[in-house]
């Protein structure tokens, strides 16, 4: 369920709140295989499925960044920010993979909206942010995320 503000005024107090929940998505062979001609990245670990059924998660994994690519659309639908005129994704300022996504998995995010803070002509905000596996024990990512918001 997205939470919906308007104007920078809304969204600065939201500072501190917690965003809830993403709907889950599943992560397909054809997804990775799609994310590994976008980057060159053609390890076999991640596009070989004989070969990965040997290799030690037993199965194709996700490239760690294609699960942090997921993040945006995830985001996407836990905050919706109107009546701005640009929204600029501004960075990270810290990721870990602490497991890793098995193909056919399903992963969600839950995030939190640490800080909302000015920056010339707008905000910028830091979102607290963990990537579920469902019925995994950890996370497939943990990350701080930087946006920014311009009037």
């Amino acid at each position: 369920m997205s939470i919906t503000v308007n104007g920078l005024d809304e969204l600065k107090k939201l500072a501190g709140s917690d965003l809830g929940t993403s709907e889950w998505i599943e992560v397909t062979q054809e997804r990775i295989d799609t994310f590994a001609d976008a980057t060159g990245d053609h390890q076999w670990i991640h596009v070989d499925p004989e070969k990965a059924k040997e290799g030690p998660f037993g199965a194709p994994i996700a490239h760690g960044y294609l699960t942090l690519s997921l993040f945006i659309p995830l985001f996407t639908e836990l905050l919706d920010v109107q009546g701005v005129t640009t929204k600029v994704n501004y960075g990270l300022n810290k990721v870990r993979f602490p497991s890793p996504v098995k193909v056919g998995s399903r992963i969600r995010l839950t995030a939190k909206l640490a800080e909302v803070e000015e920056v010339p002509g707008g905000v910028q905000i830091t979102v607290d942010g963990a990537i579920e596996i469902e019925g995994g024990v950890k996370p497939a990512a943990v990350l701080q995320s930087l946006s920014r918001f311009y009037a």
